[in-house]
C-alpha cells in the first residue's frame, strides 16, 4: 500500500467520529486513530509518531498520545515478580480488595458483576506485590483503589510488568511538538492521555489520577467513588497538553473522542487481556501483544 493509499485508508475508515460537548462554544471534532506496532522498551517513540503523522496532520491538529505507550517505550516498567510485599500490602490485598471492594465499594460504585467476582478472588501473592509497588510510587490513598493506582497500569503489558506514569508529561508533550515542527514544519498541539477517568459536574472536574491540565483536580480514590455514586460524566484523563488555549473542558472532550476511536487493545484490564489470549494473567508475552492491533496515536481535528 502506497503512502497515498494509506492516507486515504485512514481518512475514509477511521476519520469518522464526531462529538459535540454540551457546551455550545466548543467545536465538533473528527478523529483518526493511527495503527502502530507495539512500543516495547527502547522504541524511538518520537520517530514512530513522526512517521505515523507525516502527510496526515495539518496546522492546529491535536496529536493525542497514550501515556502508557510512551512510558513503556521509555522503559518505565517494573517487574512485579521480584517485589517483596510488606504487611500493609498483604492486608490491602487480602482484606481491602477481597472484602471491602468486593462486598461494599464494588456494588456501591456499580462495578460489573464480572469485576466484582474478580475482586472476590483477587490474587493474594501477586496482588500484594502490586499493592507494594502502588504504595511506593503512588502512596497509601491511591493504593486503596481497585486498579490503576495513581496511574500505574498493568493492562496490555506482558508477564508481571507494571507501567509507571510519566513524571513530567508536559515536558514530553513539548518535546514531541517541537520535534514534529522541526521535521515537518507543521504546528500541531500534543496531548498525552490516560484511560483513567475524570468525572465532571458542570465546570468542576475531578480525576482519579494526577493531571497537569489546569482545571482538573486529582481526588484519587474519592474521585472514582463519588464520580460513580453520583453518576457524574466520566471521560479519559488528559495528563498534559501543549496549548494554553485548550481549556479543561475541551481537553476532556478531545480525550474522550480519542479514546472512543482508539479502543482498548487486547482488553481494558489485565484479566481481559489474559482471557483474550486464553492464558494466565502473568503469562501474556511480548509476542502475544505484538500480534494484535495497537493505536497509540490519534489525530483530532476541529471541524470548522
Amino acid at each position: 500500500m502506497s503512502r497515498t493509499d494509506l492516507i486515504q485508508h485512514h481518512y475514509k475508515f477511521t476519520f469518522k467520529y464526531s462529538s459535540r460537548s454540551g457546551i455550545s462554544k466548543l467545536p465538533k471534532y473528527r478523529a483518526c486513530a493511527l495503527r502502530s506496532s507495539y512500543w516495547k522498551p527502547g522504541t524511538d517513540y518520537k520517530k514512530k509518531i513522526l512517521d505515523a503523522v507525516t502527510g496526515l496532520v495539518q496546522s492546529g491538529d491535536v496529536i493525542v498520545v497514550s501515556e502508557k505507550a510512551i512510558s513503556t517505550a521509555m522503559g518505565r516498567i517494573v517487574d512485579e515478580s521480584g517485589i517483596k510485599p510488606s504487611l500493609s500490602a498483604e492486608l490491602i490485598s487480602k482484606v481491602w480488595m477481597r472484602k471491602v471492594w468486593a462486598y461494599f465499594l464494588g456494588p456501591l460504585t456499580r462495578l460489573s458483576r464480572r469485576n466484582i467476582s474478580r475482586l472476590k478472588s483477587y490474587p493474594l501473592e501477586d496482588g500484594a506485590k502490586h499493592k507494594q509497588l502502588s504504595l511506593f510510587y503512588a502512596g497509601p490513598i491511591d493504593s486503596l483503589k481497585h486498579g490503576s493506582e495513581g496511574g500505574i497500569d498493568v493492562s496490555n503489558l506482558p508477564y508481571s510488568y507494571a507501567c509507571i506514569p510519566l513524571s513530567e508529561p508536559y515536558r514530553i508533550a513539548d518535546e514531541i511538538k517541537s520535534y514534529i515542527k522541526r521535521r515537518t514544519g507543521v504546528d500541531v498541539e500534543v496531548m498525552i492521555v490516560d484511560s483513567d477517568k475524570t468525572y465532571s459536574l458542570f465546570s468542576f472536574h475531578m480525576s482519579s489520577r494526577p493531571s497537569f491540565v489546569k482545571g482538573i483536580k486529582c481526588f484519587s480514590l474519592f474521585a472514582f467513588i463519588f464520580g460513580r455514586i453520583l453518576r457524574l460524566r466520566p471521560r479519559s484523563t488528559p495528563v498534559a497538553v501543549t496549548s494554553n488555549g485548550i481549556c479543561a473542558e475541551e481537553a476532556l472532550q478531545i480525550a474522550a473522542v480519542s479514546n472512543r476511536v482508539r479502543g482498548d487493545g487486547a482488553g481494558k484490564t489485565a484479566w481481559d487481556v489474559a482471557e483474550h489470549f486464553n492464558v494466565g494473567v502473568s503469562q501474556v508475552s511480548w509476542e502475544m501483544l505484538e500480534s494484535i492491533a495497537h493505536y497509540p496515536l490519534v489525530i483530532v481535528r476541529r471541524v470548522r
